[in-house]
């Protein structure tokens, strides 16, 4: 997935204080947080994040249901115009922002920051208990999608972070010590690495590399045992065969330069024992030969254009299982991706409904697919946007794109969503008691002229798009955001929120009657989750691009965001709206609570 560095955002590296280097990386605990209260939670295992409880935000979506939701109530529709600022962190680097969701485990906060700083804090005061930054190697953050991190998993004893130079590391849980460290990719051979957390699986720990659009191979999802960090499995994303990946126009094995990754997190159905991932777009991004005719034209000829055939598994929801990495079921959302319509960047929301164990998966096409999770069958699929071009529709039984719409030669063609998707990666939340899915939403378009392009391999590998780019406004609309409340079976719309911008934060609805959400100038918001109505906001003073949570700590509840502009939406956005470009940089953690 591509991600545009932005030059506004400046890095600010603060010193480093009472610390000891351990294991390749710098330890430092705090003594003072410990005497405050704070003291890291006891060995936590899979079971609290299948069955978290009410305080907790054990895991990247909360639950392996990734429905993102927190039962906590003490904050609520009486009360949260008393919501104010408990406490706050720097991680001490803002380069490309604070993009993580933080995590909280019995009243202690652990999150991470650009360049994979890890941070253990009491959950109460934001006091420090210990921090963990790791000796990166030079140069991995010249590559386009280096330094920022999603955030940690925490599972029995231990906090587990894929960096940035393609290694996973485990640290202890009560001291940030490292426990153990594996060099999953040769990141500046591959330029795959590891942007978000794995998900702790029975005794695994998965983690899913980037890649997409990067011209090299060697990324994909990879399972480690947690208590060594063994490689147990690696799936590669990219099926070898002439169908899939024929011979390119240069005369070269298409699949020589895929780049198919996994990047995001994925969920995971204990009672089915299947773990559901998402994968990227291939490289290039774009196809330079005009689809041939018939409704599997879109295919090419082998030897014809960028890469001939349906790229599998590029741009695919996988079912795999968690001890092996068994491939049980797919289905290739985008077959033959020609927009950068990643099928990683949506969470894996998993519902019952009867009898019907159910899946949501939003693409980044902006289409929300319905499935059954045992066997992947469609059971509908419905658009999220209100500007959609790059299909006339996808088939609501079988998911089917019907009347594509690919970038070609014509300078003025233009297809919506842009590459940007419908939605970012920012997650949605669901309701599991009115069944409401709260999602952001975004109205941008793109332009694209394809044209034949060799891969950039030298220094380091680099993008491989195909084709000139530029951005537009929706036909007769202003490129906007939204924050929608959906019934996500049917695709009806209960309410919505329009912004004068993306929105590019996750969604957090709780049991107390709220949604929150940020927006691109770095306001906060809190919404009444039965009409839209706000209810309360703050300006945190930079875009809100991370993961919102809420946990309790010491009996009392807190609402938890990050701030700290950064990614590729705001570099791309700030083509058509210029302003953006001006918005400010930053990466604080701000934890609120209501008055006692």
């Amino acid at each position: 997935m591509p991600f545009t560095p932005i030059s506004a955002v400046r890095s600010a590296r603060l010193p480093l204080t009472l610390a000891s280097l351990v294991y390749g990386g710098i330890v430092a605990t705090a003594g003072l947080g410990l005497l405050l209260g704070g003291a890291p939670a006891a060995a936590q295992g899979v079971s609290a994040i299948e069955h978290a409880k009410p305080g907790d935000w054990p895991s990247y979506h909360r639950t392996y249901d990734a429905q993102r939701y927190s039962p906590l109530d003490q904050i609520n529709k009486d009360n949260v115009k008393h919501l104010h600022v408990a406490w706050t962190h720097q991680p001490g680097d803002i380069t490309q922002g604070l993009q993580a969701t933080p995590l909280a485990v019995d009243g202690i906060v652990y999150y991470a920051g650009s360049f994979n700083r890890v941070f253990a804090l009491d959950g109460a005061s934001g006091d420090e208990i210990w921090h963990y930054y790791p000796q990166i190697k030079d140069g991995v953050e010249k590559l386009p999608t280096a330094p920022y991190t999603r955030g940690v998993a925490v599972a029995n004893g231990m906090v587990f972070i894929g960096t940035i130079d393609g290694r996973a590391i485990a640290l202890d849980q009560k001291t940030g010590k490292e426990v153990w460290q594996t060099q999953l990719v040769d990141t500046l051979k591959c330029g795959c690495l590891f942007t978000s957390p794995p998900l702790a699986v029975k005794g695994k720990v998965i983690y899913g590399s980037t890649q997409g659009g990067i011209a090299a191979r060697g990324g994909g999802i990879f399972g480690l045992d947690q208590k060594t960090g063994k490689q147990a499995w690696y799936f590669d994303p990219v099926l070898e065969g002439k169908e899939h990946w024929g011979t390119n126009s240069f005369g070269e094995p298409s699949s020589k330069y895929a780049g198919v990754g996994a990047w995001h997190v994925g969920s995971f159905d204990p009672e089915l024992d299947l773990l559901f991932w998402g994968t990227s777009n291939p490289s290039p991004w774009f196809d330079w030969a005009a689809p041939g005719e018939g409704p599997k034209g879109y295919l090419r000829k082998d030897g014809e254009g960028a890469r001939p055939g349906d790229n599998l598994y590029a741009s695919s929801v996988l079912a795999l299982r968690p001890d092996t990495g068994e491939l049980v079921w797919y289905r290739q959302e985008h077959p033959h991706d020609e927009w950068d319509y990643d099928s990683t960047l949506g969470e894996f929301v998993l519902v019952n409904v009867g009898d019907k164990k159910l899946m949501i998966h939003q693409a980044k096409s902006g289409y929300v697919y319905i499935y059954d999770r045992t066997n992947g069958d469609v059971q509908n699929a419905w658009t999220i946007n209100e500007h959609v071009t790059f299909v006339k529709s996808v088939d609501p039984k079988t998911g089917e794109l019907i009347g594509r719409n690919p970038p070609v030669t014509d300078p003025n063609h233009m297809f919506c969503p842009s590459f940007l998707g419908g939605r970012s990666w920012n997650a949605g939340s669901y309701n599991p008691e009115t069944h409401v899915w709260y999602n952001s939403r975004q109205e941008l378009c793109m332009i694209v002229k394809t044209h034949a392009e060799r891969p950039t391999l030298d220094p380091l590998p680099g993008w491989y798009v195909g084709g000139d780019m530029s951005w537009a406004a929706p036909p007769g609309d202003k490129v906007h955001g939204a924050l929608d409340a959906w019934d996500p079976m049917t695709g009806k719309k209960k309410w919505s929120v329009r912004d004068d911008y993306p929105r590019i934060s996750t969604v957090l609805s709780t049991k107390g009657g709220l949604v929150f959400s940020g927006d691109m100038k770095g306001r906060l918001y809190a919404y009444d989750a039965d009409t839209g109505q706000e209810v309360w906001k703050f300006n945190m003073g930079s875009a809100c691009r991370g993961g919102i949570i809420s946990y309790e700590a010491h009996g009392q509840q807190y609402i938890m965001a990050p701030s700290g502009i950064g990614g590729g939406v705001p570099g791309v956005v700030a083509n058509v709206l210029p302003e953006v470009k001006d918005f400010p940089a930053g990466a604080t953690l701000f934890a609120f609570k209501v008055s006692d």
